[in-house]
């Protein structure tokens, strides 16, 4: 297995729905704690790490969400089925059969009420079963609010990574490369590596943490769809393997032009081959960096990934190791 497996293994292996990311943000200090100054986290409960620069140099930004989408527990019934609501965006497709872990380790099946008709299955069709004989037998181990996350084996083959959660901790990874790539440079910009909180459920730590930082200009690094599937219902001039994209836009923002040419020139000065993306439906954290304070100059770094928001989801291990050494190159920028 590829050293970018192991650390994405390590990253996605840590208990993170949006709004519970201890785990995680413990994980990703650990590790980052051997590369850069000082690390701390605020309020909101974003990891801020950081790597000093000269006196007079740029103060960049590079952010990448620590959060995943999940579930949470909203109703447990006689028979000891568990009702439950959304955490960030999940589709009903995505859910039927699969395993669930909540944060106490208990687990569960996502199954369906099947007189209801597939076409016809919303979220509130849908339960868990923890095996449990009846509702108090189930409340010993679930209560109302805990939330859980995708249970689904990781693996990697053929140079993909597949498994849940890819969205973002392979984010988090790429910064974490960075980091290692630039632990033993003197580098005239001052570099905060921002792991985020609650980006699923509306970009909340993100727009805190570029308000308490002030870059010059800020990156975030995510996760984006591929156009390289079988009758895709939508083009998109993105596909997996071909180099990491940069964002030009998506629904929620439109990236500083300048931004995007300087990350462009920093791909063709380290190498690599860099796609373009515009996201018709989504967006990522790069909005909420972008409106922080008076306005940000903000571009977005994507790893092309396909089955987003899925228990498998699939990228390819190129398109991660470039983004880190396109990013390790965008971090001396003048």
């Amino acid at each position: 297995m590829s050293k970018i497996f192991d650390l994405w293994n390590t990253v996605a292996g840590a208990f993170g729905p949006s709004g519970r990311e201890d785990a995680v943000r413990e994980t990703i200090a650990e590790i980052a704690g051997a590369y850069i100054d000082d690390v701390t986290t605020d309020a909101l409960g974003n990891l801020i790490c950081r790597k000093k620069g000269a006196k007079g140099g740029k103060k960049l930004l590079f952010a990448a969400h620590m959060d995943s989408i999940g579930v949470v527990a909203t109703y447990i019934e006689d028979k000891g089925f568990i009702r439950f609501s959304q955490i960030g965006g999940l589709y009903v497709g995505d859910l039927l059969n699969i395993q669930v872990k909540f944060a106490n380790g208990t687990r569960g099946v996502i199954s369906y009420e099947e007189k209801t008709p597939l076409k016809d299955l919303t979220l509130d069709n849908l339960f868990i079963d923890i095996g449990a004989k009846n509702a108090e037998e189930a409340r010993k181990l679930v209560q109302i609010g805990d939330f859980a996350v995708y249970e689904a084996p990781r693996f990697e083959q053929n140079g993909v990574l597949c498994g849940p959660y890819l969205d973002n901790r392979i984010g988090c990874v790429t910064l974490l490369l960075m980091m290692e790539q630039l632990a033993d440079k003197e580098i005239e910009n001052d570099l905060y590596f921002v792991f985020t909180a609650q980006e699923e459920v509306g970009l909340r730590g993100a727009g805190a943490a570029a308000f308490a930082v002030e870059p010059d200009a800020a990156i975030a690094v995510d996760v984006t769809d591929t156009g390289d599937l079988p009758e895709m219902k939508s083009a998109m001039a993105v596909e997996l393997g071909k180099g990491p994209a940069v964002k030009v836009m998506d629904r929620s923002v439109i990236c500083t032009p300048a931004v995007v040419d300087a990350l462009e020139q920093a791909a063709k000065d380290c190498g690599v081959s860099a796609q373009r993306e515009i996201l018709l439906c989504g967006g990522t954290d790069t909005s909420a960096l972008q409106k922080a304070r008076a306005g940000v100059q903000a571009g977005a770094v994507s790893i092309p990934t396909r089955y987003i928001h899925s228990p498998s989801e699939l990228c390819a291990v190129s398109d991660v190791e470039d983004a880190a050494k396109l990013l390790t190159q965008y971090a001396f920028r003048k």
